[in-house]
């Protein structure tokens, strides 16, 4: 079995999938993509060019989006599935993997893009409306968590490999309220004392001075 991670350390969807492999102690290589170059060569495997793409070269398989990534890796070795057999259990952890990308990452990554475009041509509102939206999703996950171990549920799943960037980089731009979203904040830190989110966190550490922002002294 060979199985290669095309992405970068730094990229939050690349956490996804880095977070799932390893939970589930599956053995890969990791080809880092890092100029145009390198995404002109990413395009020849997936037109968009986005990453994470994961190649299974003995199926001659080449898989894009985060989420279909990490579906596709309960498929190797011998940890728990990170979406679950149950039909409903599955669903939850589909729906929370849904929530988080859309209301938690996108509105993450307009404030972080918005940096990075040229001062004149920067969308202060549009950066406002994404702050708002980061509030509101925080609130919403603040009272799923209520009583609950986990995103979906009792068992760690798609939901959380998709929450564990998506709130550690959203607590960078947008800091929720952590003693008023108390379970927010209790799920964030199991989260990222998970040895495997530990593990994609400490790998991604001497990128951050690529962050267009200036990075918080309140994120470790």
């Amino acid at each position: 079995m060979t199985l290669t991670l095309h992405e970068h350390p730094f990229a939050s969807y690349c956490w996804k999938a880095l977070v799932a492999l390893y939970e589930r102690g599956v053995p890969f290589e990791r080809h880092q993509v890092d100029d145009e170059a390198d995404r002109a060569r990413l395009a020849e495997l997936w037109p968009f060019a986005s990453i994470p793409v994961l190649v299974d070269d003995d199926a001659g398989l080449a898989l894009a989006e985060s989420t279909i990534v990490v579906e596709y890796l309960d498929r190797f070795g011998d940890a728990p599935p990170l979406v679950p057999a149950e039909p409903d259990e599955a669903l939850r952890a589909r729906l929370w993997d849904r929530v988080i990308d859309g209301h938690v990452q996108t509105p993450m990554q307009k404030i972080v893009a918005d940096r990075l475009r040229d001062e004149a041509a920067r969308d202060p509102h549009g950066v406002e409306e994404a702050r708002a939206a980061l509030d509101r999703a925080y609130a919403v996950l603040d009272e799923r968590l209520r009583g609950e171990e986990w995103l979906a549920g009792p068992a760690f799943t798609l939901a959380d490999c998709a929450a564990a960037p998506a709130l550690f980089y959203g607590r960078a731009v947008r800091r929720w309220d952590e003693e008023g979203l108390a379970d927010l904040t209790r799920y964030f830190e199991a989260l990222t004392a998970r040895p495997s989110v530990a593990r994609v966190i400490d790998e991604a550490r001497p990128f951050r001075p690529v962050f267009p922002l200036p990075w918080p002294d309140h994120v470790d």
